[in-house]
């Protein structure tokens, strides 16, 4: 006889159907697990032993065989230990075997026999309300399996209790979906003294969601400016921050089933490699950009980061995903982030201050932000001098405008977007970008001059339309006019200063 137990694997963001077959046969005493398991899937049979023998049972004298059907998919995680739990003892007898094929079972076992959390129990739950299913899974993660809607959570505490609950002599209680976070924002921009020109330009990138680059002397405010950003930015809709729960859920980050309605904030520091910013690893977990998803990627210190590792998120910023490929593995994980980017003029961070700067300005300003590659500068919508504050500016009186009136227009502009059929004028394209950003002749004729003179690329030709089309919508207007492309060409990428 052979029992079979329904689980899943994981590959990017699906989860795939996977069968644990357990059979019992004659022969000497083995118990081996096949279907391309990794160490972690191996050394299962080992906590399932324990776990058993926490409950007072021993695995039979027999020869016990789990295969984790279909056989040539790789199976990686720790999530495979319930199901082959159950796999065997419903082989054993010990639990109904048909009774098993009404649900999707994840989990990790501790050696007494307790189940512990794992990740991506989110898109387990999504699978199993797919396939019609219930879902066997962590007590700790029930609230987090209940967002997915119309599924049957049953979460255990330990096998125990998980037995006694199939076989109806206990009751587990129903989880209820986890709590929904408040939004935690940071500073207030009436907390930044002076720099109206970069609060500007944040304004414009929150409305419209376009890259921004704040170029700037150490101390100017670079860093203050992008921690005001989540708190200008509109909430995510219920279906964004479901999508931004399965990426959390995969990476094992997503704690207590809360949801939270606020825009990812990911602000990695520059050793980062390749593998922790795109994703990758031995796992093929999600990176920071994906981490970042429909939120905000904060790059400060960009020159300092090296220029492989930078130039690999050129494709995500372009495709709004992350594909990576590895010899036994080949996922795609979301990527559609707002790039927010601080750097300084030069390694000594004053260029144009005779008394401050290095000697060997200024052509230490060409090294150091040659660094950051053109394609990867032609990406970014907005690029704007920070300039230094003084001490006489840090004594003037706050500013009468704040995050709240910020947003109130920021939420008005993407209201119009939406309106649109899109989540924000950065994802304009094709018919809706020549629909809805084409210019008036005023401001198709100061176009026409200024790419000739700037040596616009298409695609920096076709963000600058993007940022005027935002422009645009914060100012009311139904139309892109002169004024809206004359603002939005001040932003482009300007040459090093001398």
């Amino acid at each position: 006889m052979v029992s079979l137990v329904s689980t899943v694997a994981y590959l990017g963001l699906e989860a795939r159907a996977v069968e644990v077959q357990c059979q019992l046969a004659a022969g000497m005493p083995r118990f081996s697990v096949v279907g391309l398991p990794d160490k972690a899937v191996g050394e299962s049979r080992e906590r399932v032993q324990s776990a058993l023998s926490a409950m007072g049972l021993s695995l039979p004298p027999k020869r016990i065989t789990v295969n984790l059907s279909p056989a040539d998919l790789p199976k990686e995680g720790s999530h495979y230990d319930l199901p082959i739990a159950l796999a065997l003892l419903a082989a054993m007898g010990v639990v109904d075997a048909e009774s098993m094929s009404e649900w999707v079972a994840v989990g990790e076992l501790s050696l007494d026999g307790r189940i512990v959390p794992c990740p991506g129990v989110l898109l387990a739950a999504l699978h199993a309300s797919e396939t019609g299913k219930g879902l066997l899974c962590p007590k700790a993660q029930g609230p987090e399996a209940r967002w997915a809607s119309d599924v049957r959570v049953c979460a255990a505490p330990d096998l125990t209790s998980l037995l006694n609950h199939l076989k109806g002599s206990q009751r587990l209680p129903d989880p209820e979906p986890g709590e929904v976070e408040p939004a935690a924002h940071g500073p207030d921009m009436r907390q930044v003294k002076g720099q109206e020109t970069a609060k500007r330009a944040l304004e414009i990138a929150a409305a419209g969601g376009h890259n921004l680059l704040m170029n700037g002397p150490p101390g100017a405010g670079k860093s203050m400016l992008a921690a005001c950003l989540p708190g200008i930015l509109p909430p995510l809709t219920p279906a964004e921050a479901l999508e931004v729960s399965m990426v959390a859920s995969v990476a094992g980050t997503l704690e207590g089933g809360k949801i939270s309605r606020a825009r990812p904030f990911r602000a990695p520091h520059h050793s980062a490699s390749m593998a922790a910013l795109t994703g990758g690893g031995l796992r093929v977990r999600p990176g920071e950009v994906s981490l970042a998803h429909l939120g905000v990627l904060f790059l400060d210190e960009l020159p300092e980061f090296q220029r492989a590792v930078l130039d690999s998120l050129r494709q995500p910023l372009e495709t709004g995903k992350v594909d990576v490929a590895r010899a036994n593995a080949h996922v795609s994980y979301p990527a559609r982030v707002q790039l927010i980017a601080a750097m300084n003029p030069c390694r000594c961070g004053h260029l144009g201050d005779a008394a401050l700067a290095c000697s060997r300005a200024p052509k230490c300003a060409v090294d150091y932000q040659s660094k950051v590659s053109g394609p990867m500068l032609d990406r970014i919508d907005l690029h704007v001098d920070v300039d230094p504050v003084s001490a006489a500016d840090l004594h003037l009186p706050p500013s009468a405008e704040g995050s709240a009136e910020v947003a109130a227009r920021v939420a008005k502009a993407r209201t119009r977007q939406t309106e649109r059929g899109v989540r924000s004028n950065a994802e304009l394209d094709g018919d809706a970008l020549e629909k809805y950003a084409t210019p008036d002749e005023a401001g198709r004729a100061l176009l026409m001059q200024a790419a000739e003179k700037m040596r616009l690329s298409a695609r920096g030709y076709v963000r600058m339309l993007r940022v005027a089309r935002t422009i645009a919508d914060l100012a009311g207007a139904e139309h892109v006019g002169r004024v809206h492309i004359a603002e939005a060409l001040s932003y482009r990428r300007q040459a090093p200063r001398a």
